[in-house]
């Protein structure tokens, strides 16, 4: 049992497990039997994770049931089969999307990852793709926005039933098709790139066409970036096109005699020649405003090249968007600034630095200003730690100065009488501390000879210990001696018995 999905990136063949999910199988095959899935878009795909379809209104809210067309709009959604349970643990594997309160219409979902064990128990698994790995591969890749939807349609222009297993419900042949119907208008109109739309810009177009193009996109993209680092206010700002730059200008040029060089085209609004800031010179560049942008074309035109001061100078349009950082008529809402800058607040709980925007004329001056601050701001809390140190001593000699003599005398008195009290209490502690220590001392000979004698009568025990054990000694090796004299002198007489004996009875 299978049924071939005809996509516009390939074929897909699905097998359905008929005997594990009968109800949810006979609503897929019999809405493919009535082609309610051509032109289908793939409304959402999630790169490795899942892609999915099945809604003709092609926004991922919309599908209905096979019995609805049968049974009306009661039966929309069909309940959802549990039993046996079937895991999401392949690539491939397809689901019935669950339209909440575990209810099924026409979405399904095919993975694209391997165990998936979050979506068990929430879709329907009924079927695998058994054919089109590839084809699967190709729709996962492809490249789509923030809400997963493909930039170029990817849809499922046919459906075909290989087997169906499962008689026709009573009243569906009404609702088959002698053949494939056409798609409508509305379900080819997304408003994305066509299925089968060519996505090549350089078709049609000529080399120099299509290097400009490259350019426009390389220098949009320039644009983004110094955007995000934050040199321009916004990637889409455009210079004023009534501004003219003028560079190689002879130090000695002022800015009256460009103004007066240059108004002859036309109202000048202002025109200034940029200078170091602190030496005052000429950097040999200028900017002129006109008040009218034809009086500047006119200007770039016929002063390129010009001799002013013995230099020629060159004119081009300003690429400057200064004004718009500084608030001008075409600055963004909030007055947005060019230099950021770390400002020193001191509150009670201490310093804390916030992240502020500073003007563009203090750009020049920001770093020795943040130093400035930093060291007044040191400067000022040790003057104020000083001040309230003098100002309580201060006090503390106005206090000591307003007492009077009396009290200054009674004072007196009353320090001598506490010094006199003092004196004899610590005259008292002396003596009965050197009572005591009389006392400790005689206690300690008592102590000390108690330990001698007790000590002499240990050591005379001792000795008598050892001579008791010495003596015992001296009286074994003496009668060992006198046992060994004893027999030496038994063997003299036998020696001397059994030489008498062999003598006498020789003779």
């Amino acid at each position: 049992m299978a049924v071939i999905l005809e996509t516009t990136l390939g074929d897909l063949t699905v097998d359905l497990f008929t005997e594990e999910r009968p109800r949810t199988c006979l609503n897929f095959l019999k809405l493919c039997k009535t082609k309610y899935y051509n032109f289908c878009l793939f409304h959402s795909v999630q790169r490795n994770f899942m892609v999915q379809t099945g809604d003709p209104t092609g926004k991922g809210r919309g599908g209905e049931s096979i019995f609805c067309k049968l049974y009306g709009d009661q039966a929309r959604f069909f309940e959802m089969e549990t039993n046996p349970r079937l895991k999401h643990r392949k690539v491939g594997t397809v689901s019935m999307v669950n339209n909440g309160g575990n209810m099924h219409g026409s979405q399904f979902l095919i993975t694209t990852r391997e165990d998936v064990d979050y979506l068990d128990g929430q879709h329907t698994v009924f079927g695998e793709v058994s054919e089109g790995d590839d084809v699967l591969a190709k729709i996962n890749e492809a490249i789509c926005d923030n809400e997963h939807r493909p930039y170029q349609d990817i849809r499922i222009n046919h459906t075909v039933v290989l087997d169906d297993p499962f008689d026709d419900p009573a009243g569906l042949a009404d609702h088959i098709p002698d053949r494939s119907p056409e798609p409508t208008k509305e379900q080819l109109e997304s408003g994305r790139i066509g299925a089968d739309e060519a996505i090549d810009d350089a078709e049609g177009r000529s080399q120099e066409e299509v290097e400009e193009m490259l350019e426009e996109k390389e220098a949009k993209a320039h644009t983004q970036i110094l955007e995000m680092v934050g040199d321009l206010p916004e990637a889409d700002v455009a210079p004023p096109d009534n501004v003219l730059f003028v560079c190689k200008l002879n130090p000695v040029t002022q800015d009256d005699d460009l103004e007066v060089i240059f108004s002859r085209f036309g109202e000048i609004k202002c025109c200034e020649v940029i200078r170091d800031q602190k030496t005052g010179d000429s950097l040999c560049y200028a900017f002129v405003e006109f008040e009218k942008p034809e009086a500047c074309e006119e200007a770039y035109f016929k002063m390129d090249n010009v001799l002013i001061d013995d230099r020629r100078i060159h004119v081009d349009f300003s690429q400057s968007v200064s004004k718009v950082w500084k608030g001008g008529p075409n600055a963004p809402k909030g007055g947005q600034k060019s230099k950021f800058e770390l400002k020193d607040k001191t509150k009670r709980a201490g310093k804390q630095y916030d992240l502020i925007l500073e003007d563009e004329d203090e750009a020049g001056h920001s770093k020795e200003k943040g130093r400035d601050a930093d060291t007044s701001q040191d400067r000022r809390s040790k003057d104020s730690d000083s001040r309230s140190r003098h100002d309580k001593h201060k006090k503390k000699h106005r206090r000591d100065s307003s007492s009077s003599e009396d009290d200054r005398r009674h004072r007196r008195k009353h320090h001598k009488k506490e010094r006199d009290s003092n004196t004899d209490r610590t005259g008292d502690r002396r003596r009965r501390d050197a009572s005591s220590s009389e006392d400790e001392q005689r206690h300690k000979k008592k102590h000390r000879k108690h330990d001698r004698d007790s000590g002499d009568e240990s050591q005379k025990k001792r000795d008598r210990d050892r001579h008791e054990r010495d003596h015992d000694r001296h009286e074994r090796d003496y009668d060992r001696h006198k046992h060994r004299e004893h027999r030496s002198r038994s063997r003299e007489k036998d020696l001397k018995h059994s030489r008498h004996e062999k003598h006498r009875h020789k003779h």
